[in-house]
């Protein structure tokens, strides 16, 4: 099997490798460590109830399998596009395409939702304008080059760090004498379908260490880099979570946690610290700016990668003679993003990106699983845990967002179909 994609006629078929292993740490963070810990919070503790933190257990045993597979196979194949290469050259062109069309499609709904928690931080009543501002201006830094946007990226992901350091520690502190450990009560509430749902849930806030992979193109040593890196930034945003959401179930618990609508605002509130409220609303902003930044540059790059196999336009496949960046892919996904972000909410561009992640996973541990030694295979359990767990938890997600999410796959599927009988009959 071909480890290289095919280069686009006429067009600079390669980008410059310029990332080392802090750079795509980084960028991993500051796709994880964004809006979801600030967003996911509530909705999972509603489905979960004490069984929050089993919800969060899950989401990242899950989010390992995948993470692992993602590695193993994104050292085999650095090229730009991810899962999208992975299941093309494992599985078939079906499967990669179907796989490029659920990132895609799934993460442009993601890139509106982060656009719009920027707005709702920053001015929520004019939440929509500002998330068309933002989605314009990150749009250009992207446009800029690589360096540059890795370089905001690890701005943010420090100011993010610092900022759920101090909620961590002023919250725990201030609050000592009201803190009940037994209000973690894991588990004593909650279902089976609860826990699975908020883990889904929860997922999504864990879904940005792909981004390490899409941009294998650009990433020195590649074999030795994305191994290094996409574990590193899991543990670390795993660590984070757990801490964060430990606190705040300590001061809120589980009741209080599931009614918040800002749940570390409220917990900066309940334990007297309001001087730390505006402080976590810049904190939310910034880290919502932060995930919107890496998802456009890795939507940008899988849009590459299609269009250099024909199934988006051709011409998306050129990259910028100064800037070395997919120039036009980029100006196309932000403008989609922008016009999604006047016009849609968070709250359903957030289902339906969750049930497209899960499913772009899925076929990257499906993939994994064909590897042979010689190539790298992890240990058979992990891409069959990271397979079935995906499944499991796409399709304990609100029926709503199952429906929907199915209902996109299957119209990209039969777009597929429709291509192939064309270009046979031609």
């Amino acid at each position: 099997m071909s480890s290289t994609p095919s280069p686009a006629a006429g067009l600079p078929a390669e980008l410059q490798r310029r990332l080392g292993v802090p750079d795509a740490v980084m960028i991993g963070l500051g796709s994880m460590i964004g809006a979801g810990i600030f967003a996911s919070l509530a909705p999972a503790a509603r489905a979960a109830g004490s069984g929050l933190l089993l919800g969060l257990a899950l989401a990242a045993v899950v989010a390992y399998c995948n993470a692992t597979s993602s590695a193993r196979l994104a050292a085999l194949y650095p090229a730009s596009g991810g899962t999208y290469v992975y299941g093309r050259e494992r599985l078939g062109e079906f499967w990669g395409y179907l796989a490029g069309w659920a990132f895609v499609v799934g993460k442009t709904a993601s890139c509106a939702a982060m656009a719009l928690t920027v707005g709702t931080y920053v001015w929520p009543g004019q939440a929509h304008a500002v998330a068309v501002a933002a989605v314009v201006a990150l749009t250009a830094v992207n446009y800029a080059g690589v360096q540059k946007s890795a370089l905001l990226t690890r701005i943010i992901v420090a100011v993010v760090l610092a900022v759920l350091a101090v909620v961590v520690v002023v919250v725990t502190s201030l609050s000592s004498g009201a803190v009940d450990a037994a209000r973690l009560d894991i588990g004593t509430d909650a279902t089976a379908g609860g826990v699975l749902q908020a883990a889904g849930l929860l997922f999504f806030a864990f879904a940005g260490y792909a981004r390490i992979a899409t941009l294998g193109e650009e990433i020195r040593d590649p074999a030795r880099t994305i191994p290094r890196a996409i574990p590193t930034a899991l543990g670390i945003t795993l660590v984070v979570y757990t801490l964060v959401a430990v606190s705040v179930l300590l001061v809120l618990g589980p009741g209080g946690l599931a009614a918040a609508d800002a749940p570390l605002t409220e917990a900066a509130r309940a334990a007297g610290a309001d001087w730390l409220v505006p402080v976590v609303r810049v904190g939310a902003a910034v880290a919502a700016l932060g995930s919107l930044l890496a998802l456009i540059l890795g939507v940008s790059r899988t849009t590459l990668a299609m269009a250099r196999d024909h199934h988006l336009p051709h011409a998306l496949a050129a990259v910028h003679p100064r800037f070395e960046v997919p120039h036009r892919a980029e100006l196309l996904v932000g403008a989609v993003v922008a016009i999604a972000a006047a016009t849609t909410d968070v709250r359903g561009a957030i289902g339906f990106s969750s049930f497209g992640v899960l499913a772009y996973y899925a076929i990257a541990n499906a993939s994994a699983w064909t590897l042979t030694p010689a190539e790298g295979r992890p240990d058979r359990a992990i891409p069959v845990v990271g397979l079935t767990g995906c499944l499991v938890l796409a399709f304990a997600l609100p029926l709503p967002s199952v429906v929907i999410g199915a209902a996109v796959l299957l119209i990209g599927a039969a777009a597929y179909a429709t291509r192939r009988v064309t270009t046979h009959r031609q």
